[in-house]
């Protein structure tokens, strides 16, 4: 950024909201009077429209019963294959490999439980050192089912800076001894994006199977898992998807792998015209729906109808552009207006390499956050240091950016921080 030329007035942040295309999608949201609210990475606010389809259903679960099943508006049985196709255009596949279930570590348990085979000297887990930890957990989890011991059998590739990991890091991560890498999409601390495309065509070179996490960048980002071969992926969609707290997750498998039995087997993952033959031999369905367990979460998918018509609408790539030049525009306010207050940026500062939040660091962080909540700013603490600020495409403005930034600004100069522990609450 050049200081003489970057124009940090309020006037130029309306100026920017007045040539934003897709600044009516805000009206589709609940916003709170006095709030700007930049946790849309953690949890998406609720929409107009996924509140009205999760009273569709619980409308048709009220008048019809269990013949909801089969009934009404968005018939249940085949619910979760109606959400997949409609979250296919997302992240580049074709309706069938994707599915709507479960939760994001349930269903990375099952793709490992599926993918992970070990045999003979490939045998290893390659995972990264600053993955979400519920994803360590479960690969750990699943070395053990399997008679390996985690310390020696998962492999985290280490970050050279704290922040992010290099993809030449991850590509010499690839020995003959790993049997299945899974990695994030989007580092959910610094908001690195990983570069796909060439780790998973350097893992398929060496015969390595790879899967992975999209929970920080579907709904941000635009994906092309199917073009890439990216072998599987796992997400949940309360974050940029705003399905609501707990919101149903999703998983793909690319269409090459159908016909591979999943790893944990169960009565929804059968073949449709087939599971109310109660018969004890299984026979799973010939698509991404096979890897389906239990019956499905009706209410809690619900919200996601009217929150994936939205995406529909607006389009991802639009979405994405938005949402960079949001950031841009953050990062560059940030830069002019905190100078010197002990700001570091923990993000990438490429766009390439960028998702849909900016990771900020400072040494009284928890304490700044509590401040910027007192005064009406939502943001996201990660320990030990980090402030993620996630303006979201679909409902924020550069408006709010520009007061967040003052309001911040407000702070560090007043000492109000000073007030707070400079610890994080229970729930960061």
């Amino acid at each position: 950024m050049n200081d003489s030329t970057f124009n940090s007035s309020y006037d130029y942040a309306c100026q920017l909201d007045r040539q934003d295309r897709l600044a009516s999608f805000r009206d589709e949201f609940y916003m709170k009077e006095g709030i700007i609210y930049f946790d849309g990475n953690s949890l998406g606010l609720l929409s107009k429209r996924a509140e009205k389809s999760l009273l569709t259903l619980l409308n048709s679960w009220k008048q019809f019963g269990i013949d909801g099943w089969m009934k009404g508006e968005y018939p249940w049985y085949e619910l979760s294959e109606h959400l997949g196709a409609k979250t296919a255009p997302l992240i580049g596949a074709a309706p069938e490999e994707v599915i709507v279930t479960g939760s994001t570590t349930a269903n990375l348990h099952q793709m490992t439980a599926a993918f992970y085979e070990p045999k003979g000297k490939k045998v290893k887990i390659l995972a990264d050192e600053l993955t979400f930890p519920s994803d360590i957990y479960a690969l750990q989890s699943q070395l053990k089912l399997k008679g390996y011991d985690p310390r020696t059998h998962l492999l985290q590739v280490k970050s050279r800076d704290g922040r992010m990991i290099e993809e030449d890091d991850v590509i010499k991560g690839m020995t003959d001894e790993v049997a299945l890498i899974v990695l994030p999409s989007v580092l959910y601390r610094s908001g690195q994006i990983l570069d796909m495309k060439r780790v998973t065509a350097a893992a398929h070179k060496r015969g390595i199977v790879i899967g992975f996490d999209l929970c920080h960048s579907i709904g941000a980002i635009d994906h092309k898992l199917n073009e890439w071969d990216v072998d599987f992926a796992v997400w949940c969609s309360y974050k940029y998807l705003n399905s609501g707290p707990g919101g149903v997750g999703g998983l793909y498998v690319n269409k090459k792998h159908f016909g591979r039995t999943p790893g944990l087997a169960g009565w929804f993952g059968s073949r449709k015209d087939k599971q109310f033959d109660m018969e004890h031999t299984w026979t799973p369905a010939e698509h991404a729906g096979a890897y389906q367990m239990g019956t499905p979460h009706i209410l809690s998918a619900a919200p996601l109808l009217g929150s994936l018509e939205i995406f529909e609408e607006a389009g991802v790539e639009n979405l994405r552009k938005k949402s960079l030049d949001m950031t841009r525009y953050m990062m560059d306010l940030i830069s002019y207006e905190l100078k010197g207050m002990g700001f570091v940026f923990g993000n990438p500062l490429e766009d390439g390499r960028r998702g849909g939040h900016i990771y900020l660091e400072h040494n009284e962080a928890a304490r700044i956050c509590k401040a910027l909540k007192k005064n009406g700013v939502i943001p996201d603490f990660r320990a030990p240091n980090g402030i993620r600020l996630a303006p979201a495409a679909l409902y924020n403005t550069y408006d709010e950016i520009w007061r967040a930034v003052h309001i911040l600004k407000r702070i560090m100069e007043e000492g109000q921080y000073k007030q707070f522990e400079n610890k994080r609450e229970t729930i960061a």
